[in-house]
């Protein structure tokens, strides 16, 4: 198996090893646990966007002197715009939440719940998906190794991800096999996007900074709009920050070390 195809699955064993919690723990996930995890997944997502998405991004454009940031952050603006198109157009339901968002539909509250994580994964795998694209074909400060990291520090962020969603999916009174099943499937959004983007290739890299910095921006419109507000309500809002910090200085080191 080649370490393209393993970068591109990593991820994905990620969430499949988090949901698979379901079978070890009983109830439901305590609070604190819950938010220290969410804490770690932002930090990983955060300093990912930065270290290996924004500054490839900018290093790319370094020929252009002081403009050289434009290109990222037209990107970044037009992530998080995507994000926002999808979040409006897309009916779901976060956890810990009665109200469901998006258009109205007779769709159950599991699939609501589905769909709120899938959306959180679609920047991820795109994010894995345009690093290795770069790496595959020889772009400049964006390295097999790095893109590896990449697919690794994600991995890693998804095996809470993982566990978040299948434990109240069993709490809620499913299967511990469908909950496991379903929060697989969360996941599995990650290496279709990754594969879109790698087949688009050839046209998307004339504009891999915009890429790059596009993945990032959506990537951090996921942790601002959910990851940090979840995690920061209610008591032991403490526990997310040192989640965070684990997380952000974990990424940080596995980039530096492996890019």
């Amino acid at each position: 198996m080649t370490t393209l195809t393993i970068g591109l699955l990593i991820p994905l064993l990620g969430t499949m090893f988090g949901s698979a919690f379901v079978f070890f723990m009983k109830g439901d996930m305590p609070g604190q646990l819950q938010k220290g995890l969410l804490g770690f997944a932002s930090g990983v997502m955060v300093a990912a966007s930065v270290w290996s998405l924004l500054m490839p991004a900018m290093n790319m454009e370094a020929g252009s002197g002081k403009w050289a940031v434009m290109p990222a952050a037209i990107g970044f603006l037009l992530g998080i715009g995507f994000l926002l198109l999808i979040d409006d157009l897309t009916p779901h339901l976060h956890l810990g939440s009665s109200k469901p968002e998006g258009p109205r539909a007779k769709i159950s509250r599991t699939v609501m719940l589905t769909l709120a994580v899938t959306i959180h994964n679609l920047p991820e795998g795109m994010a894995v998906g345009v690093v290795f694209a770069g790496a595959e074909n020889g772009a400049v400060n964006i390295s097999l190794a790095g893109a590896a990291a990449v697919s690794l520090g994600i991995a890693i962020q998804n095996i809470p991800e993982g566990a978040i969603i299948s434990m109240p999916l069993r709490a809620e009174g499913n299967s511990r096999w469908r909950s496991f099943l379903i929060g697989s499937l969360s996941g599995a959004v990650e290496p279709i996007g990754a594969v879109v983007v790698l087949l688009l290739a050839s046209a998307i890299l004339p504009v891999l900074p915009y890429m790059l910095a596009f993945a990032a921006g959506a990537m951090m419109y996921v942790v601002v709009e959910e990851l940090i507000p979840e995690a920061s309500e209610g008591q032991h809002s403490n526990l997310s920050t040192i989640g965070f910090a684990i997380g952000f200085v974990l990424m940080m080191v596995l980039d530096v070390v492996m890019g």
